[in-house]
């Protein structure tokens, strides 16, 4: 009989109960950092979705400019401002040490003053920005599905599913398909309420075929 789970359903289903309730208890003491940085994110006024993965010195910062979608994980906390717009897609992954560098100054005026190049950033569903990536004031768009490589330092807008790599960073390829299956929060032990869920399930599938092997007999 073929297996269809998903590699994380198969992690979390094939483990001994040990290795389940070790990791278990891991994911509850998790739990309650990442919504507690939920929690102060938005009492500052961002509009932060479920399943959020953020650095607390990250929801201290945050502001009403920003909103972030469903099942993001966000590993750095290097945003130069939050003075312009900041929207972030579902399903996000944005690696350590990403620096997003918001503003700039204008060199061509003696009184270099602030300025930015655009009216904020957007990084759309399924992106994932690869640790040590800068993304400068020129992009205002992180198309859906990109993925852009470590180091990489990004000029300007990406489109749908590429891979973008280099100083600027230019497109190396297309991606071929999306992180659907991936459960973004477990990247930092986040997926407390998932995990149990997805235990659960197999616990209930094996009822209900010893079930079905009874009325047979």
């Amino acid at each position: 009989m073929q297996d269809n789970r998903t590699l994380y359903e198969k992690k979390v289903q094939d483990r001994s109960q040990l290795r389940y309730f070790i990791g278990l208890i891991v994911r509850w003491k998790q739990n309650f950092k990442y919504a507690r940085a939920r929690r102060i994110a938005r009492k500052r006024g961002a509009i932060i979705g479920e399943g959020v993965i953020m650095p607390i010195s990250l929801a201290k910062k945050v502001n009403k400019n920003v909103t972030i979608g469903n099942h993001v994980s966000i590993h750095s906390d290097n945003f130069s401002s939050f003075r312009f717009p900041i929207k972030i897609g579902n399903n996000v992954i944005i690696g350590n040490n990403v620096k997003f560098v918001m503003g700039s100054h204008n060199i061509d005026s003696p009184e270099w003053e602030n300025c930015r190049h655009n009216s904020g950033l957007i990084i759309e569903d399924y992106v994932w920005l690869c640790p040590d990536s800068v993304i400068l004031p020129s992009c205002t768009l992180i198309a859906y599905g990109t993925v852009v490589g470590a180091n990489a330092v990004v000029a300007k807008n990406t489109t749908e599913m590429s891979v973008v790599g280099g100083n600027p960073a230019k497109e190396i390829k297309k991606r071929s398909c999306i992180h659907s299956n991936l459960i973004v929060e477990a990247l930092l032990g986040g997926d407390y309420y998932i995990y149990k869920q997805t235990r659960k399930n197999i616990t209930s599938k094996k009822k209900c075929l010893k079930a079905s092997i009874k009325i047979e007999l």
